[in-house]
């Protein structure tokens, strides 16, 4: 029995007619149709990947069927459908029990056609790549300002406080012990800004510096170690990691400073708790971008590592905020450690973002692929 021999492969024509389902399943964001505002009459790849169902299963069952009890999201197909108009959506909580994780998402809803049952797309783009992508403007302006600022204090700041500091100590020797109590105040306090501007300094450096293909496994294991044998000996340590993920492209030092601040900032977090558990997760997730400058190409960022911790989280009223300088919610912290890993992810062309819910936070961080990986 001969197999058939293969069709060789022909370049369309210009302008030849598009497949309309081409297009559909060409598109990396879930895309359901829906007829008579209950029905779901189509789905994308995407889509299937989303609800974690294939599309014959979707395509037999009403919208309401996959959303939680009262989602804001039936009401707008409903809206949409009746009023055959452009409806949209932000920050939809699309979490499932079969969904098995928290899904957020903006949604836009757009008549299809003129089909007498009143089709729609409904167009989702999941919130938490939306936010990463919108934060990286703030952060980005945030690490140039703090580089400025970190020359400036070095300058005008430490200069002064030396003198300062040496005025007290020759005081000091010929004072009662009242004012030696003060002068010690006073270098005290001298010390402490100092230790302040030394911290501000590490945003002086210019760049990533030299990049290298780098393993963020080899990266990772290293950090831990480092918090095992120190601050975080009394935690439990898991580690989720891709076997077959490529090498970063990155700088190893400045990758070990990053991740390094998060994992303290989750060791922290969770010595209030009776039994504290940090995890270390790696996957490889294609579809998100970013274009650092306009002109520049768009850089793809799959590579994904995530510092989870089931620590009591950020407040509501710091999260929107939390890699801003000097934001923090420890009573003895500077709020700078966020900030340097937002500058250090921003040099590596990443982006990095904050999930949290009860009981666990997730600090994530999308980075590009090394050069000599395929």
């Amino acid at each position: 029995m001969s197999l058939p021999r293969p069709t060789r492969q022909t370049k369309p024509a210009p302008g030849s007619p598009v497949d309309p389902a081409g297009v559909l399943a060409a598109l990396p964001y879930p895309v359901l149709v829906i007829e008579g505002g209950e029905a779901v009459c189509e789905a994308n790849a995407a889509a299937e990947a989303f609800f974690r169902t294939s599309r014959r299963r979707l395509v037999t069952q009403p919208i309401v069927a996959l959303l939680p009890e009262a989602s804001p999201l039936a009401g707008l197909v409903a809206d949409a459908t009746l009023g055959q108009r452009t409806v949209t959506g932000h920050g939809l909580d699309l979490t499932t029990p079969a969904a098995g994780s928290h899904r957020s998402v903006d949604a836009v809803i757009a008549p299809f056609g003129e089909v007498d049952g009143g089709r729609v797309v409904v167009t989702l783009m999941e919130r938490g790549a939306v936010e990463m992508l919108e934060r990286q403007l703030s952060h980005r302006s945030a690490a140039r300002a703090l580089t400025g600022l970190a020359a400036v204090l070095a300058h005008e700041i430490k200069n002064p406080l030396s003198g300062i500091r040496g005025a007290a100590q020759l005081l000091e020797g010929d004072a009662d012990e009242e004012g030696r109590a003060l002068t010690g105040l006073i270098c005290a306090e001298t010390d402490r800004i100092c230790r302040l501007v030394d911290r501000m300094q590490e945003f002086g450096a210019e760049g990533a510096g030299e990049r290298h293909p780098v393993n963020v496994h080899e990266v990772l294991e290293h950090v831990r170690q480092l918090a095992a044998a120190g601050f975080a000996s009394s935690t439990t340590f898991t580690e989720l990691y891709d076997p077959s993920l490529p090498p970063v492209a990155g700088n190893r030092d400045r990758l070990v400073q990053a991740f390094l601040n998060l994992v303290k900032n989750a060791a922290e977090a969770v010595a209030s708790q009776p039994e504290g558990r940090i995890t270390l997760h790696t996957a490889y997730r294609p579809g998100l971008h970013r274009q650092a400058l306009a002109g520049q190409r768009r850089e793809s960022l799959p590579l994904i590592v995530a510092i989870e911790d089931n620590g009591p989280g950020v407040p509501a009223s710091l999260a929107p905020h939390i890699f801003d300088p000097f934001v923090t919610g420890k009573p003895s912290g500077s709020g700078l450690g966020l900030a340097l890993v937002a500058k250090i992810v921003e040099e590596h062309g990443g982006a990095v973002e904050l999930e949290q819910r009860p009981g666990r936070t997730i600090f994530r961080i999308a980075l590009p692929i090394g050069e000599s990986a395929p």
